[in-house]
């Protein structure tokens, strides 16, 4: 009879017992299997292939994917050191991620989340649209090359449902007179729009001559095919207002802001405010800054959400009687909890408490350390992790391969690598200390036994006895090394969990050492005292 291994894949496949199932009951089936699960199945056979990568099962498994926030931390140096970027994911069950996310290079900053894909902007010609939990990538070429003060911020990402298009913009700062390659950095006339899968680049000119410090200072957020940001409004009470820009239309239209006044506190600095994207709503997020410190908020903070478009109705979601540190965005709520930022480089998530809109900030819990990262520099965004392709867009003519090294091959990061090579050089040295400590206690041990015969007393050897059980060390097991990268959370953990290791296997092999020393001298005292005592008697 042949082996599994020797019959043919399709001998295989028509075996398979799940596939006498009926096709629809097989996709319920997959359909409630995360993503991860997903991938391993498709090479299990044909049939498995076919129904995961078929579009309309990508569609009805991202309807229902689980969301979890992506905490995305860009590349910083800290005291002449570079730290690299990072992401961290927060699950459901509000559970840090421990692995970096691979599409992710140590350059990249992020520009928007969308349907479980990134967009990465690389200091490169290139921005870079990745699937996070497939692995895909995709290089686009940027809608202008070697551009001075361009910035990831001045771009953005979305999906409209209608169209059911990708789309991303950039907002292109005017051109300086004179200058070919120098742009406006506080203004632009123009948003450069991209569409997945066509051919070039599109300008789209604006209303009116729009601040590009808003967007850099207040975010940008894409809702249901929408982009929002803020704009100067000098005559308004906020001296702000909301611009949208539709991606399926490519139209623009303005919104105003509640027309009440804010009663700041005499302490306070000038006041400041964000758009943000809460349960699918723009809301807008306004608190004073610290004076001495223009990025620390102090005071009360505010968010309000705009219940309706049409008729631009604004109502007050939340009134923080403490205001954070720092907030992050473009999303800052996630499964019913607020996610804020101390200045103690911690990150907390908090229940949102009360009545009337005085708001109180209820069950604290600590989601993570981010230091040496800069509070203020945090983004996080909602997504989930999908099965949407990238590899139909690959054919386009503004899809690029990266011509330079990048990513972990630079120079700049090679020391970064060495220092991580030497923490698993630790890792490994002391796992094989560990190893020869009990090797050598039990040894020891049967060393000590086979002395045991020689004492005579009963009870100093039952004493000597229950001392040898003691000398063998109790370490904790060695748990396998992981093979991918871990995130700076989880490798600042590392780092804590190797040095505590280290030091308890230290205490641990000093007392078994004084264990074998007070038991050698128990050995050679009763020894000695039995001889003295034959001794005696022979003389006697």
């Amino acid at each position: 009879m042949a082996s599994e291994e020797t019959k043919p894949k399709k001998q295989r496949d028509e075996e398979c017992i799940i596939n006498g199932l009926p096709g629809e009951l097989i996709e319920r089936i997959f359909l409630r299997l995360p993503v991860s699960t997903l991938l391993r199945c498709t090479g299990v056979c044909e049939q498995w292939h076919k129904i995961i990568r078929d579009p309309q099962f990508v569609t009805s498994h991202l309807q229902d994917a689980p969301q979890c926030a992506v905490l995305f931390f860009p590349q910083e140096s800290v005291s002449g050191e570079p730290h690299p970027a990072d992401a961290i994911l927060i699950d459901e069950a509000w559970s840090p991620s421990t692995y970096a996310v691979p599409v992710i290079g140590p350059d990249d900053f992020l520009c928007g989340s969308c349907n479980g894909l990134l967009v990465l902007y690389t200091k490169s010609s290139t921005l870079k649209v990745a699937n996070f939990a497939t692995g895909e990538c995709l290089h686009l070429e940027k809608p202008v090359k070697n551009l001075r003060g361009d910035h990831f911020l001045f771009y953005n990402f979305g999906f409209h449902p209608l169209t059911k298009e990708y789309k991303i913009t950039h907002f292109l700062g005017d051109p300086v007179v004179g200058s070919t390659r120098s742009h406006n950095n506080s203004r632009f006339s123009v948003i450069q729009v991209y569409t997945l899968g066509d051919e070039k680049w599109r300008d789209i000119k604006t209303p009116e001559a729009l601040s590009l410090n808003c967007v850099k200072n207040s975010g940008a957020v894409n809702i249901d095919g929408t982009v929002c940001w803020l704009i100067e409004d000098m005559v308004a009470n906020w001296q702000h207002a909301v611009m949208t820009f539709d991606l399926s239309e490519e139209s623009f239209a303005r919104i105003q802001l509640p027309a009440i006044v804010h009663e700041d506190c005499a302490g306070g600095g000038p006041r400041r405010y964000w758009i943000r994207e809460i349960d699918g709503k723009i809301c807008i997020a306004t608190a004073q800054a610290c004076p001495s410190l223009p990025r620390r908020l102090v005071g009360t903070l505010q968010i309000w959400e705009l219940e309706n478009k049409t008729e631009q109705r604004w109502s007050l979601k939340y009134n923080i009687q403490y205001s954070p540190d720092y907030i992050p965005g473009p999303n800052l709520v996630h499964r019913n909890k607020i996610i804020l930022q101390r200045r103690n480089s911690n990150l907390y998530s908090y229940e949102l408490l009360g009545e009337n809109f005085n708001t109180k900030l209820c069950k604290m819990a600590k989601l993570l350390d981010f230091f040496p990262h800069k509070p203020d520099n945090m983004q996080s965004y909602i997504s989930v992790k999908s099965l949407v392709r990238l590899d139909v867009y690959k054919k386009t003519a503004i899809v690029r391969r990266p011509k330079q090294r990048e990513g972990w091959e630079l120079k700049k990061w090679e020391a970064w690598e060495h220092q991580l090579s030497d923490y698993e050089k630790l890792w490994t040295c002391l796992h094989e200390e560990e190893h020869e400590g009990i090797a050598l206690a039990e040894r020891s041990s049967i060393s000590f036994n086979g002395l045991l015969p020689r004492i005579l007393d009963d009870a100093i050897r039952q004493d000597i006895g229950m001392k040898i059980n003691q000398i063998c060390p109790s370490l904790p097991d060695q748990q396998p090394r992981p093979l991918r990268r871990l995130n700076c959370v989880a490798q600042k953990q590392d780092r804590e969990n190797l040095s505590a290791r280290l030091e308890n296997y230290s205490s641990i092999m000093k007392a078994s050492r004084e264990a074998s020393k007070s038991i050698m001298s128990m050995i050679l005292s009763a020894v000695e005292n039995q001889n003295r005592s034959e001794g005696d008697d022979a003389k006697a």
